[in-house]
């Protein structure tokens, strides 16, 4: 039997792809308002005015209606193209600024039960969200950028490879929010680069 639910009091049906959505919409609302430890069956088939199995029969874990939830709303940002490894990274970083923000510490805050309760980190769970076989941004950009023949092609730890993203949470976290975009430079001129072996010396028409 198709769920119901009742709008302005009439019936409406929804199914697939649509009643899907309507559930993972609801359930991002209550991750929102209550954090993990509010994000129950009971709480968010309340907020989605359906019932309880309906959310069974989708997902039987919590852990795994979290996901589902956390991927309808982390999508992947268009990685830039600009024939420049420095360049790419600066307006990655720029777009996760401005874009990511307030979810990255939202998540922090939020999930910090789920965290707890798993053993877990917020980079495992990027890695759980992340396509099947898709590079990272920053391994993405690296590998272009050998290509490119700005790099060396050589093994290069993943933690250097992802260090710009890791740089940049640690600073929203620490100011709760955006950073300057002089931090985002300094991550990328200063800390990034040398450590791929690539030096540049930036000049205010260049930012």
């Amino acid at each position: 039997m198709s769920e119901q639910r009742r709008t302005e009091g009439t019936p409406t049906r929804r199914r697939g792809t649509a009643l899907e959505n309507a559930l993972t919409d609801a359930a991002w609302e209550v991750l929102v308002e209550q954090g993990y430890h509010g994000f129950t069956y009971e709480a968010v088939a309340a907020r989605a005015g359906t019932s309880k199995p309906v959310l069974y029969r989708r997902w039987s874990r919590r852990e795994d209606l979290l996901v589902a939830t956390l991927a309808r709303h982390w999508r992947p940002l268009d990685l830039p193209d600009t024939g420049s490894l420095r360049r790419d990274a600066l307006v990655l970083l720029r777009k996760v600024n401005t874009e990511r923000a307030r979810m990255v510490v939202l998540l922090h805050i939020q999930l910090a039960d789920y965290f707890r309760e798993t053993g877990t980190s917020f980079s495992d769970l990027r890695d759980r969200l992340r396509i099947a076989d898709q590079q990272s941004p920053f391994a993405a950009l690296v590998d272009r950028a050998v290509k490119r023949g700005e790099l060396t092609e050589t093994p290069r730890p993943e933690r250097v490879v992802n260090l710009p993203f890791d740089l940049m949470r640690h600073d929203m976290l620490m100011a709760m929010g955006a950073v300057p975009d002089s931090a985002i430079v300094e991550i990328v001129d200063k800390v990034w680069l040398p450590l791929l072996g690539l030096h540049h010396h930036s000049t205010q028409e260049d930012l």
